[in-house]
């Protein structure tokens, strides 16, 4: 699709395309030589009035947050999204042109399973009296998100007080929320106007209140203003990375406050990830290990496995302590552990889960080739590497897994790795 953007009028190319399991939402800037990637993540958010944006060094993406609601709406993640300029386009507003585009291209379910962040305690962030709650689903087996909405402009605004409660499934998203447009008070448009934004709109481009109400426009629902709130939370929402599961209650908030929202959330899902793992008895400890791994000091770099799923996945710790030898000298003064190390790492766990098929029991597991590697963030002594490994194809001879290393929930390093499978005498 093409369009001029909500905020700065440029022209902009999109299009959407299919990415690999757990690689999230990226927008890539197309007009920036090389490609510039984006990807779609609170800790690139760039600071802005009355919209979201993200920034990767000097290349920003505005208003990605209509697009992310769709997103949310209809469930859709691992998407690569190409831009061919500096704001999504604006449309009519709304969340609808973007699902229609999703629906269009077809959705489809990959083989991967998706891990949700479900809320546990009571997560809360408030501005004044502006205030966002999650809190646990009320049904423990609930795999959806409820959000409710309470927006309040005084009984003697235009807008008035308005309230707004759903259950997020892709049918009520397409027929409740996705149609709701973006607005602003007649005073807010003028002063957005003198500051250069929107210049191209008029108030049948986008909902506009005066002091008498709507300005040369008609409501799509006699609440809609609520509900693109909804519609904008949603998108904010899809900056945690993962989808959420459980209750948001929402008073008063806007983007700056749905940020906080999901850094908050992300803190919650560390502490529930890192104390489900220490509580969770070992599948295979350092003996096992051992036993299925020819590497010695001081290359074995996995500690324990803590999840054996078949043949499909595991996950295993690393526990990294400054009494690592390589600290000594990768650096002196301020320690890091080595990608490839970490890479390293990933290797062997992949070793293991080969280990899983019968018929590999007793074989080594040699590197063959690395491909979409990636380092997100350095891993420091203090650290504890969560290896997570799938299996993409096995064969008798060959084997091919994706792995992931992450540091309190958060994605250090990524790799696909293929192995040669070899008997222990064969060089």
């Amino acid at each position: 699709m093409e369009g001029l953007g909500l905020f700065t009028g440029q022209h902009a190319v999109m299009r959407v395309r299919p990415a690999q399991p757990h690689t999230g939402i990226c927008f890539v800037r197309t007009d920036q030589a090389p490609r510039i990637r984006v990807p779609a993540i609170v800790q690139n958010v760039s600071k802005r009035a009355r919209r979201t944006a993200l920034r990767n060094g000097t290349v920003s993406i505005e208003t990605v947050e209509h697009c992310l609601g769709a997103c949310a709406g209809l469930g859709v993640d691992n998407l690569e999204i190409e831009l061919s300029g500096a704001e999504v386009p604006g449309l009519d507003g709304s969340s609808a042109p973007f699902a229609e585009l999703l629906r269009s291209a077809g959705i489809l379910e990959q083989e991967a399973v998706r891990e949700p962040l479900v809320i546990r305690d009571v997560v809360r962030v408030a501005d004044g009296d502006a205030e966002l709650v999650a809190l646990p689903p009320l049904n423990p087996e609930s795999e959806c998100l409820e959000v409710s909405y309470d927006l309040d402009y005084g009984a003697d605004a235009p807008i008035g007080r308005q309230h707004y409660r759903v259950t997020i499934t892709p049918e009520s998203f397409e027929a409740n929320l996705a149609p709701a447009r973006t607005y602003v008070l007649e005073e807010e448009a003028r002063q957005l106007q003198a500051a250069g934004l929107g210049e191209h709109l008029s108030p049948k481009d986008v909902l506009v209140f005066g002091p008498d109400g709507l300005i040369d426009n008609e409501l799509r629902f006699p609440d809609e203003c609520v509900r693109h709130k909804i519609l904008d939370l949603l998108g904010d929402l899809m900056l945690l990375g993962r989808f959420l599961v459980g209750r948001v209650c929402a008073r008063k908030s806007g983007h700056s406050l749905n940020h906080a929202l999901v850094r908050a959330l992300i803190e919650h899902g560390r502490k529930q990830q890192q104390g489900a793992y220490a509580a969770k008895p070992p599948s295979m400890d350092i003996r096992s290990l051992q036993r299925l791994l020819p590497h010695r000091y001081p290359l074995l770099m996995i500690d324990r496995i803590i999840e054996v799923d078949g043949s499909r996945r595991v996950v295993g710790l690393k526990n990294v302590t400054i009494n690592e030898e390589f600290f000594q000298g990768h650096y002196p003064g301020d320690p890091i552990m080595p990608g490839v190390l970490i890479i390293e790492a990933l290797a062997q766990m992949g070793g293991v889960l080969l280990s899983q098929e019968l018929e590999h029991k007793g074989k080594v597991a040699v590197l063959l080739s690395l491909d979409k590697v990636k380092f997100r963030r350095a891993v420091r002594p203090g650290d504890q590497l969560i290896l997570e490994v799938e299996s993409i194809r096995v064969r008798s001879r060959t084997g091919h897994v994706r792995g992931w290393a992450k540091v309190a929930g958060e994605i250090v390093a990524e790799a696909e790795i293929k192995f040669g499978l070899t008997d222990p005498e064969s060089p």
